[in-house]
């Protein structure tokens, strides 16, 4: 009878254990897969309007990039079904992905800007590429390029993050499409 309850104990234990184990990893894998649905859906978002809208202006399509750095002015959800023009900016900022906001007007603003959403997407980033796909000049072939800047995307955009040694995630690159 005494190794009967020894075993349910050790038994119980290790259920436990293994429980809590795969919680974390469950936890763990979530944030990444969250950081990326919203990144994908963000970045597949951007698209150029045609030269021929009423009120489009260049501060309409302007894209910035850098290899650590993004910036454009794309449709960003609200949360209820619908979606709102932003100026948008991907970052690392410390140790996290973040993702910052301004709505973007077309008026002239008269008092100061307003101050920027924040939202972290991803903790605990040790560094993050982001490469863009295409060509600077008509005569040049496409390639990955660090550095974009202009009215339009890049054909592709590739997202890298690499976590810390110890850090047990796996990020596979983000490669999205804006809508040309």
């Amino acid at each position: 009878m005494g190794l009967l309850m020894v075993g349910l104990t050790e038994g119980v234990r290790a259920g436990v254990a293994l429980w809590g184990a795969q919680q974390r990893r469950v936890g763990e894998t979530a944030e990444l897969d969250a950081g990326a649905r919203v990144l994908r859906m963000l970045l597949t978002g951007i698209s150029v309007p045609p030269s021929s809208t009423l009120g489009g202006t260049s501060s309409d399509t302007s894209f910035t990039g850098s290899a650590d750095q993004l910036k454009f002015v794309g449709e960003l959800p609200t949360g209820l079904g619908t979606t709102q023009r932003a100026d948008i900016s991907i970052a690392l900022r410390k140790s996290d992905l973040m993702l910052s906001w301004t709505p973007h007007l077309h008026a002239v603003m008269l008092g100061p800007p307003p101050s920027p959403g924040k939202t972290e997407l991803i903790g605990g980033v040790a560094r993050l590429e982001i490469a863009y796909w295409g060509s600077t000049a008509p005569d040049q072939a496409a390639a990955w390029q660090t550095q974009w800047d202009g009215p339009a995307p890049p054909g592709l955009i590739r997202i890298r993050l690499i976590f810390a040694k110890s850090d047990r995630r796996r990020w596979p690159d983000l490669i999205a499409a804006p809508v040309l």
